[in-house]
Parts: C-alpha cells; sequence; structure tokens
C-alpha cells in the first residue's frame, strides 16, 4: 500500500476518532452517483440488517445514495466475485467478512478471485466465538470441562457451520490446543447447532454469546469461555480463552468493508471516513450490542492488519489438517 501522506493521515484521523463531529466536512463532496454496499448473503439475516443500517449512516455523511444490493451464493463466493470485478471508482463496496474473504481464500483453491483483487475500505465490527454446554454436563469452568473431556472413552462432539467455517477451525485447534479428541458436527446454521445443545445430542457449540445468552440466562445452557481479547462488558463474569490459560484460542470473527483494488485512494479514504461515522451512530451501537458485536474503527490499514492475523491464525489449521473446498 502506498505511504499515507500527511493530508490522508489527518482525513483518516477526523473520520475515525472525530467523526461525529468532523466527519460531514470531510466527506462532503455531494454526489448523484450511487454507492452500493453489496452484501454476500440473502436478505434479512443479521449482516444485511446492520448493513442496511451502515448504508443509511453512511449516506448521510456523504450526501449521496447509499443502498445495500444482495448477491448470495456459494458461501459468499457469487457477491465477492462480482465486487472483485466491479468499477474502481467507488461506486461499489463488498461487505465482507472472515468467510467469504479470509477463509475462501485459505481454503479454495478454484476461487474466481484472490485477496490481491480487494482494496481495504474500513473494518466495521468483530465478534467472539463462545464455548458452550449443556448446563446438565458435570463442568463449572475451564479446568474441570478440560478434565472431564480428557477423562471421556470419546470424542467431544461440537457443532460447525460446515466444513472449512470459523466454528470447524476453531474447534480442531481447541482440541489439540487442550489435548483431547473432537469430532465435528456439521448443522445448517446457528439456531438448529443450538437445538441440537439443548437437547444433548452435541456436546459443545462456539455459537456467538448473543446466540445462546437466553438459554445461559434460563439455566439450560453454560457459557465458560469467550474467544475475545477481553471479558465483553455485558458478561463480566465470563473469561476469556486467555484469561482460562489458552491465549492461542483468541480469535474474532469480522464484517467490513471491501472495494476493487485499483480504487483511488481519496475515493477510500472519503469511503473510510464516512463508514466510521456511521457506526458511531447511536442506532448501530444499539444493534451490535443486540447482536454481541463490537465496534471497529479505523484507518483502512487496521483491515489490512485483520487480514493478515486470519491468515496466520487459520491458514496453519487449515494446512495441518489439508481441509480444501472445491
Amino acid at each position: 500500500m502506498a505511504p499515507i501522506s500527511r493530508r490522508q493521515a489527518a482525513t483518516l484521523m477526523a473520520g475515525a476518532i472525530v467523526a461525529p463531529f468532523a466527519a460531514p466536512a470531510i466527506v462532503s463532496a455531494r454526489s448523484s452517483q450511487t454507492v452500493f454496499i453489496i452484501v454476500p448473503y440473502a436478505s434479512g439475516g443479521s449482516i444485511d440488517s446492520l448493513m442496511r443500517a451502515i448504508a443509511k449512516g453512511m449516506s448521510e455523511a456523504l450526501d449521496q445514495p447509499v443502498l445495500v444490493d444482495n448477491k448470495p451464493g456459494a458461501n459468499g463466493i457469487v457477491g465477492s466475485q462480482y465486487v472483485a470485478r466491479a468499477a474502481k471508482d467507488g461506486s461499489v463496496l463488498l461487505a465482507g467478512g472472515t468467510g467469504p474473504i479470509s477463509l475462501n481464500v485459505l481454503l479454495r483453491k478454484n476461487l474466481p478471485y484472490k485477496l490481491a483483487d480487494f482494496a481495504s475500505v474500513a473494518m466495521l465490527c468483530n465478534g467472539p466465538l463462545s464455548l458452550t454446554v449443556n448446563a446438565k454436563m458435570p463442568v463449572t469452568d475451564m479446568k474441570s470441562f478440560v478434565g472431564y473431556a480428557k477423562g471421556r472413552d470419546k470424542p467431544m462432539f461440537y457443532a460447525t457451520l460446515g466444513p472449512g467455517s470459523v466454528t470447524h477451525l476453531f474447534g480442531i485447534m481447541m482440541g489439540k490446543s487442550m489435548g483431547f479428541a473432537v469430532t465435528d458436527v456439521a448443522y445448517r446454521n446457528n439456531p438448529a447447532s443450538v437445538m441440537e445443545l439443548l437437547s444433548g445430542e452435541c456436546d459443545l457449540n462456539f455459537a456467538t454469546p448473543a446466540a445462546v445468552i437466553e438459554h445461559v440466562k434460563a439455566g439450560k445452557l453454560r457459557l465458560l469461555a469467550v474467544s475475545s481479547d477481553q471479558r465483553m462488558p455485558n458478561l463480566p463474569d465470563i473469561p476469556t480463552f486467555a484469561e482460562s490459560g489458552y491465549p492461542e484460542l483468541s480469535a474474532s470473527f469480522w464484517t467490513a468493508l471491501h472495494a476493487p483494488a485499483g480504487t483511488p485512494h481519496e475515493a477510500i479514504d472519503r469511503l473510510n471516513a464516512a463508514a466510521n461515522a456511521a457506526m458511531q451512530k447511536p442506532e448501530i451501537a444499539r444493534q451490535l450490542a443486540i447482536d454481541g458485536l463490537q465496534a471497529d474503527l479505523g484507518p483502512p490499514q487496521l483491515l489490512d492488519s485483520q487480514l493478515s492475523k486470519d491468515a496466520a491464525l487459520w491458514g496453519p489449521v487449515i494446512t495441518a489438517q489439508h481441509i480444501a473446498l472445491d
């Protein structure tokens, strides 16, 4: 990436740190051109809902139309490929994430795009995985959980969202790190996997805390740890994996904005400032809290750093296990 000038640095800092006060002045350059955010999932999901709120906030900051366009299919490949081949003028962005970008690039040899086809625009938010078990399991913390798992005469069965998903890879990492056998069980979505955990058909789940918290409050499930770097504000009594002695299990899933590679830096700076401004709106903060996510504000380089972290975290697991998807 080209060196950042003083002018660009000032723009980035203003967008990331004082967006509520300065963003309109930074990004105002009224254009009738519509900016499309391509969501590589079907409408109606949590990411789609969040991106529509972000698009509204960005439209207000940019003083031009910003609309969401859903292009679902093939684990995010359809929408991602569309953006990789789109005009390089800042008019088309991808609502990318861990799966469509990092994991697809690492797992699929015949992928119709590569990481170099995208330019980072802005990190938006990230969230942790959980270690959740049925409350009937005779464990109360990480130490007793590891002891129980090692003492079983069969593997621990854990829920995933399919081969190569974050939950699949994280389970492999956890079993290796803690020293017991694991077997993955794929489900079509998080609600289905949580139902199987409630019934006792599956031993553990890495669903987001937001997906299990009501069952935890009801005493049906027990949340033992979260994979974030720090404890979650709304779950102050739940330790992190790092606190529990497993810092190598710090991980997250994220959502961000990407542009086609070759998009001018001036356009990326302007879109970055608008995204940071949108992420600080109260209505988006409320939605993030409901979904158990946290805003991740900063310059485009923050997303570059996340992509590098993903390659270092998930890449070795994929290579060691010889995991490949068509």
